[in-house]
């Protein structure tokens, strides 16, 4: 059974295997420029120019697999030398324009960016045109087109342009870390940083005499991931990793539930703080909305905070499907819990870099929280923990009124009503990812049916209130 979507993700998970490899046997700087080699022997047919271009590019992947840039401080990377095949983007004439006399194109447009040819066929002068697309909205045969890139199309928040050499450029200013352009980008020229490497020394200290152990923080939307082998058996799998304990982010998202209900119905209007990628947006594009984010931390930093105060010297590592998480550990309110993230991606590489095989291992268990908790991880599993909290702490006089956002672009129009004060709710669910957390961009798969498997590993809970689960930690 494949593993991962794309071959893009395949590759993406090679290089990390091969430095999770080199890393546990202590041969990573020795065998650091070697790397490539490995990945692509020398007769090994590329789709670029040359094998030495390809592993020109894969040494750059292998330098973001260990941490990438430190001066940049966005863990989304764009690796220049390897964004060069996608046509330049912008407004284009296509064959269909049919040398029309109107020349409407021309009329509507001030910049004078439009010229003819002897045939009278249009051409844009890149060096006038400012995107503005009108001449498109007039063409009467519907010949201009926006060529847009697939990373340009899959940022919804318009945080990607295209620098002076053709390569994709990131406004760290606007970027909220969701990875869309991650898993978009047809050649992998855009990559998450990751922090393996750091999760990889953690583990080799806690087996070598240093008084800590490992806790590995699940996102319940594992239950969708792995479809290769059982869920109890990746819970094995992590344990031999070097991980003593593993725990489920969901029973943090039973926290948070029934925290966040209560502070709704006391402050009357909430949008929810578990998305970072949703947060981290608020604050770039609607910064008078921020008084109104949940006080909460996420389910991840929660449940965190609480093994770090109830286990002394505990090292916390989230592994989940979200790039945005690798940012939001390196907050100051969460960095005290949350010691490095992983997505589902690096969490395959990990085990194969050990040569483990979790479909031969035995079912370990993962039951620590209630169906609402596990819920979290699809678009509206949020909502509907929030009203049972209401509903579980009698808080009956509090009407819920819920805009549960699926995409950006949704958090974007809930956001925009509530700011001119015509948004008929008094919950925003915000879910960055296309599907919630179901659609990260760490994710091994995507697709529609992780929703129904999210719902059936929620069902399996052995606590059926949150109360349930929430008491087990008292």
């Amino acid at each position: 059974m494949r593993k991962f979507d794309t071959k893009v993700q395949h590759l993406k998970y090679k290089v990390l295997r091969e430095v999770a490899r080199q890393a546990w046997n202590d041969t990573l700087l020795e065998n650091i420029l070697n790397i490539p080699k490995i990945i692509i022997p020398g007769k090994t047919p590329t789709m670029r120019c040359c094998v030495y271009k390809e592993r020109a590019i894969l040494s750059e992947r292998v330098k973001i697999a260990m941490g990438g840039n430190a001066d940049n401080p966005n863990v989304i990377e764009v690796i220049d030398i390897a964004c060069d095949e996608c046509p330049a983007a912008g407004y284009e004439v296509t064959d269909s324009c049919r040398g029309c006399l109107a020349h409407r194109c021309e009329d509507v447009c001030k910049r004078g960016a439009i010229s003819f040819d002897h045939n009278h066929v249009a051409h844009i002068d890149k060096s006038k045109c400012v995107e503005c697309g009108q001449c498109a909205k007039v063409c009467p045969y519907s010949a201009i087109a926006n060529r847009k890139r697939p990373c340009q199309n899959a940022c919804k928040i318009k945080a990607i342009s295209i620098n002076e050499d053709n390569a994709a450029c990131i406004d760290n200013n606007k970027c909220i870390s969701c990875g869309a352009c991650v898993y978009q980008c047809p050649f992998g020229a855009i990559m998450d940083k990751s922090f393996i490497l750091n999760v990889i020394d953690m583990i080799k200290k806690s087996q070598s005499g240093n008084n800590y152990k490992m806790y590995a923080v699940v996102a319940p939307s594992i239950s969708s991931q792995f479809t290769y082998a059982k869920l109890g058996q990746v819970v094995t799998g992590i344990k031999e990793l070097g991980f003593h304990t593993v725990v489920e982010a969901a029973l943090g998202a039973d926290m948070v539930a029934q925290s966040e209900s209560k502070e709704l119905a006391e402050k009357g209007f909430l949008t929810s703080s578990c998305c970072p990628a949703f947060v981290s947006y608020i604050k770039s594009a609607f910064p008078s909305l921020e008084p109104f984010v949940s006080h909460n931390l996420s389910p991840m930093a929660t449940i965190a905070k609480y093994i770090k105060e109830t286990n002394e010297n505990a090292k916390v590592v989230f592994i989940g499907p979200c790039t945005a998480k690798k940012a939001e550990v390196q907050l100051d309110a969460v960095k005290p819990y949350v010691d490095a993230a992983l997505t589902f991606e690096e969490l395959q590489a990990l085990f194969d870099s050990r040569d483990i095989d979790i479909t031969a291992l035995d079912e370990g268990v993962l039951d620590n929280a209630s169906y609402f908790g596990r819920i979290f991880a699809r678009c509206g599993g949020l909502s509907d923990a929030v009203a049972e909290g209401l509903k579980e702490q009698g808080i009956d006089d509090f009407e819920l009124k819920v805009c549960s956002c699926d995409g950006i672009e949704e958090c974007r129009t809930a956001l925009l009503k509530k700011s001119k004060n015509v948004l008929d709710a008094n919950f925003v669910e915000g879910m960055a990812c296309v599907g919630g957390c179901i659609g990260g961009a760490g994710c091994l798969t995507h697709g529609e049916k992780n929703k129904a498997q999210v719902d059936a590993y929620g069902r399996e809970a052995m606590e059926k209130t949150i109360a349930d689960a929430v008491f087990v930690l008292k």
